[in-house]
C-alpha cells in the first residue's frame, strides 16, 4: 500500500521520466531492471531498497543537482515509511497469538487454589504450609518427588499431598501462560514491567529456572522471581499497586537507523571472497543485486565495505547523533578464499558524513574524512548531527581490513532533550563479516568471453 512519502517520491520520478522523453522500456534496460519494476517505482507501488538505481535514473533523465538532492531526500523518507508500516503490521499481528490463551490458562489455577482446604479432620496448629507447597511445586516441576520430607501421619498427609500435587500441577501448567504474559506485557522497547528472571531469560535466550514462580503483572523492576524463598512469601504473591519505576526507558527510540546501501561509491573496487573455483561461480548480477548474489554463494565482504547508514527522526523533534561505535565480535587470520570483483565503472544527493573505520586497529573507531559528492569535494565533518522526520542524515562508512577476518557491528549514540540511548546496527540481524583480500587470487568477469579472468597485480 502506497504511503504519502512514496507518492511524493514517485511524483518526482514521473516528472523526471516524462521530461526525458524516453520510454519505460528504454530506461529499464539501461537500469538493468524490468519494465514492470520501473512502472511500480513511478506509480508509488514500490520503493527500491537502495538509492543507487534511482541515482542512475536521475542522471539518465538529466536531473539537476538540486533535483537529485530532493529525490534522495524523498527516497529516504519513503524508505523509512515503508519500514515503519512493516513494523506496525508485525506488531499488530503479534499479540493475537500470544495473549489469547492467557485467560483460559490462568482460570483453572484460581479455581483449584483452595482445593486442599476442605478436608481437615482435626484442627492443625500450624495452618500456613506455604513453604511446603513451594517445595512440592519445585519437586513437581523437576520430577523429584521422593526428596520431600517424610510425613508424620501417612494416612491423612498422603491424601493432602495428593491434593496439593494436583493443585501444583495446575499451577505448573499455568506458569508458561504467566511467563508469556510477562514477556508480551508491552512492546519490545517500552521497558514494561517484568520480573528480572523473565527479563534475563528473554535477553539471554535461557529458559526460566525450574521451580520459579512468576511475579504478578506489576512488580517492582528490581524484584527477582528466581528465589524460592522470596516467591514463597504471601506478600510476594499478592498483587499490589504498581510501584513507580526508576529510570524507566522511553517507549521507543525517537529515530530509526538503517543500512540504505552496501556500496555507496558504486561497484568499482568492490570484492567478495568466495570459497569456490572460478569455473563454478556464475556471472555477477547488476550492482544492486550483488550482495544477495554473494550471500547465496556463501560470500564474505572482501577488503573494503562501503556501508551507508540513514538516520531519520520519527517526529519533528530534533534528535542528536553523538557518535558511531564499532564493536568487534571476533578477529582472526584472513580467509584463504578467492576474491571476485563486482565490476568496474562508477556512478547528487544529500551531503553525507564520510568516515573511515580500520578494523585492524586495536580499538576501531569512526574517523571523519573528506569525500566526494558527485563531482564536488565534500569536507570532513564530525559528530554531532541533528536529524528529524523531515531532515534525515546519511553516514557513509568505509570499513576495511588488510590483515584479519573480522565479525563486527555498529552502535549509534543518540540524545534528545533529557533522553539518550544506543541503537545497534547489524547486517540483516547478524554481525557484519569482513576479511582481508591482500595476497589472495582475484578474478574479474569478462563480458566478452563470459569467463572469470584472473587479475594481475
Amino acid at each position: 500500500m502506497a504511503t504519502a512519502e512514496s507518492e511524493d517520491f514517485a511524483a518526482l520520478l514521473r516528472e523526471l521520466k516524462d521530461r526525458s522523453g524516453r520510454s519505460y522500456g528504454v530506461l529499464a534496460g539501461k537500469l538493468h531492471v524490468s519494465t514492470s519494476t520501473l512502472h511500480r517505482y513511478c506509480n508509488g507501488d514500490a520503493v527500491p531498497n537502495e538509492f543507487a538505481p534511482i541515482d542512475r535514473l536521475a542522471r539518465l533523465c538529466g536531473a539537476t543537482r538540486e533535483e537529485s538532492v530532493e529525490l534522495h531526500r524523498r527516497w529516504i523518507l519513503a524508505d523509512e515509511a515503508r519500514r515503519r508500516s512493516r513494523g506496525a503490521a508485525a506488531e499488530a499481528a503479534r499479540p493475537v497469538a500470544r495473549t489469547e490463551p492467557e485467560p483460559k490458562a490462568a482460570a483453572p489455577a484460581a479455581a483449584t487454589g483452595p482445593a486442599p482446604e476442605p478436608e481437615p479432620a482435626t484442627p492443625e496448629p500450624e495452618p500456613a504450609p506455604e513453604p511446603e507447597v513451594v517445595s512440592v511445586v519445585t519437586d513437581v516441576v523437576t520430577g523429584v518427588v521422593t526428596d520431600a520430607p517424610a510425613p508424620r501421619r501417612p494416612s491423612r498427609i498422603t491424601k493432602r499431598t495428593r491434593l496439593v500435587l494436583i493443585g501444583a500441577a495446575v499451577v505448573a501448567l499455568a506458569v508458561p501462560a504467566v511467563a508469556v504474559a510477562a514477556l508480551s506485557g508491552g512492546s519490545g522497547d517500552d521497558g514494561g514491567p517484568k520480573s528480572s528472571a523473565v527479563a534475563d531469560a528473554e535477553e539471554t535466550g535461557r529458559t526460566l529456572p525450574k521451580g520459579t514462580l512468576p511475579k504478578p503483572p506489576a512488580p517492582s523492576p528490581d524484584a527477582s522471581s528466581a528465589s524460592p524463598s522470596g516467591s514463597g512469601s504471601p506478600s510476594a504473591r499478592t498483587p499490589s499497586a504498581p510501584a513507580p519505576r526508576k529510570h524507566a526507558p522511553p517507549a521507543a527510540d525517537p529515530l530509526a537507523v538503517g543500512v540504505s546501501s552496501y556500496q555507496w561509491d558504486g561497484p568499482c573496487g568492490k570484492f567478495y571472497l568466495l570459497d569456490q573455483k572460478p569455473g563454478s561461480v556464475p556471472k555477477p548480477p547488476a550492482p544492486e543485486e550483488s550482495r544477495p548474489w554473494a550471500g547465496l554463494l556463501g560470500g564474505v565482504d572482501g577488503g573494503h565495505l562501503t556501508l551507508q547508514l540513514t538516520a531519520t527522526g520519527k517526529t519533528a523533534e530534533s534528535v542528536v547523533i553523538n557518535a558511531v561505535h564499532v564493536r568487534v565480535v571476533d578477529r582472526g587470520a584472513p580467509l584463504d578464499w578467492t576474491a571476485y570483483s563486482m565490476g568496474s565503472g562508477c556512478g547528487g544527493s544529500i551531503t553525507p558524513g564520510f568516515f573511515d573505520i580500520d578494523l585492524d586497529a586495536s580499538q576501531p573507531r569512526a574517523k571523519p574524512v573528506g569525500g566526494t559528492q558527485g563531482e564536488a569535494k565534500a569536507p570532513a565533518t564530525d559528530f554531532p548531527y541533528k536529524v528529524s522526520a523531515t531532515d534525515p542524515q546519511v553516514l557513509n562508512l568505509d570499513v576495511h581490513t588488510d590483515a584479519h577476518d573480522v565479525t563486527w557491528y555498529l552502535e549509534i549514540d543518540w540524545s534528545s532533550g533529557d533522553r539518550s540511548g544506543k541503537i545497534p546496527v547489524y547486517d540483516n540481524g547478524k554481525p557484519f563479516h569482513s576479511s582481508a583480500i591482500k595476497g589472495r587470487p582475484a578474478y574479474e568477469y569478462r563480458l566478452d568471453t563470459n569467463v572469470w579472468e584472473r587479475l594481475t597485480t
